[in-house]
């Protein structure tokens, strides 16, 4: 069944052609606040989970310091401080609803990033014609 079905963004020409990013818009929330928040992501199929700024960790009222554990992690940007929030977030892809494992970077220059552990993994992901369409 059909979740979600969006256009990728375009983000400009580089070198080697025209950049498109594959943005959706989610829902997230937490067990201490009472509203889902709406949060653009970008579908990153090599994240091993989802990852979000730090800034969501206040807004989600996540205490980094005493409801995560602490882990370096590698990507392209070099090496990174990454908080694993212990208890997963509430995450609404339109109809799908679930609870999943997320990590914080310590700081707010990345995107939001919907990774595999627990979301993508679990989902039938087709990108096609620049458009990214979800299913269960």
């Amino acid at each position: 069944m059909k979740i979600i079905s969006s256009p990728f963004s375009f983000k400009g020409i580089g070198h080697l052609g025209s950049i498109y990013r594959p943005y959706l818009k989610i829902h997230i929330t937490s067990e201490k606040i009472d509203e889902w928040i709406p949060v653009e992501v970008v579908v990153d199929t090599g994240a091993d989970y989802c990852m979000f700024p730090q800034k969501f960790a206040e807004i989600l009222d996540i205490d980094i310091k005493k409801e995560c554990y602490a882990e370096k992690t590698l990507g392209v940007g070099g090496k990174e401080a990454v908080y694993l929030y212990k208890k997963g977030i509430r995450m609404k892809i339109n109809t799908w609803e679930k609870t999943v494992p997320v990590g914080f970077l310590g700081d707010d220059n990345i995107p939001v990033l919907l990774g595999r552990l627990g979301c993508l993994e679990l989902l039938t992901l087709t990108m096609k014609h620049h458009t990214t369409t979800l299913e269960t």
